[in-house]
């Protein structure tokens, strides 16, 4: 099947030193562009971001701040770039939420007007997650066959839950898969450590996320103006923001956690 297309577009992909889409750079942009008489041209260009690249997210793509030290900066490229892009649409794997504002952000930085306004924007992840619904009701048909009867009231659905989950252990016995790192593995087992070490995706010290383990198993704060700092430093540099939490109004939880954080860092100051 071809693209029925009235105008270019564009699908591309974007490495970057990280999530940020105010603060983070691009390392690497690759370009298909796909013309309406179905004609095609790539195009990919490492990019220097003119900041270090910090670790964990060179651990995911591989580029390295000496990958990048000759390269240009997206500055140098901007117009160039804006020219090869002008009159396409834009398309991606979750591109709508990270790839077209990083690549907006970028192109104001070097003071390049490149306007998306007119542009048809096309997020493959958006149809993959609207057509393959996430929903218990989805889950139930696509594993067991069945429709839940009663469906929302907590009975129906805890029962199809547990029935979905001994229909994905028999689905995905002995099926192989390879995670991020390429370290091939079998993930869905019948035990339950191995399944909660497969599903727990979140880092969280509390429940809410405010404080999260960073990737050397330190308890780090997850919000405001010290997002990414030591709760221990924090709270050893600024002791008042441990009262401006436990009198705002943040899950208990989270104030539980905070306070067990405080009382090892004194016990340990105390040592």
């Amino acid at each position: 099947m071809q693209l029925k297309l009235t105008r270019p577009i564009a699908f591309f992909d974007l490495e970057t030193t990280g999530v940020n889409v105010a603060s983070d750079r691009i390392v690497e942009l690759s370009i298909l562009k796909i013309s309406p008489d179905g004609s095609k041209e790539v195009k990919t260009k490492r990019i220097n971001p003119t900041i270090p690249i910090p670790v964990q997210s060179s651990l995911i793509h591989g580029i390295y701040d000496k990958d990048i030290a000759n390269e240009p900066t997206f500055k140098s490229i901007a117009k160039s770039l804006s020219t090869f892009l002008n009159d396409c649409d834009l398309a991606g794997y979750n591109s709508n939420k990270f790839d077209v504002p990083i690549l907006v952000e970028e192109f104001m930085r070097a003071e390049v007007d490149f306007d998306i306004k007119g542009r048809k924007l096309v997020d493959v992840q958006n149809i993959f997650h609207q057509m393959e619904q996430r929903t218990l009701k989805a889950a139930y048909k696509f594993y067991c066959g069945k429709d839940i009867i009663n469906a929302h009231s907590a009975q129906a659905d805890i029962e199809a839950t547990y029935e979905v989950l001994l229909a994905q252990l028999d689905k995905y016995e002995n099926v192989e898969i390879e995670d991020k790192a390429g370290k091939k593995l079998i993930p869905v087992v019948n035990n339950v450590d191995a399944l909660h070490q497969f599903t727990y995706l979140t880092k969280n010290v509390d429940l809410a996320g405010r404080i999260i383990f960073n990737d050397k198993g330190v308890e780090v704060f997850n919000f405001g103006k010290h997002t990414g700092k030591a709760v221990e430093d924090v709270l050893k540099t600024e002791p008042s923001y441990y009262s401006w939490m436990m009198n705002g109004d943040f899950p208990l939880y989270t104030k539980k956690m905070l306070t067990s954080i405080k009382l090892r860092t004194i016990n340990n100051k105390e040592l």
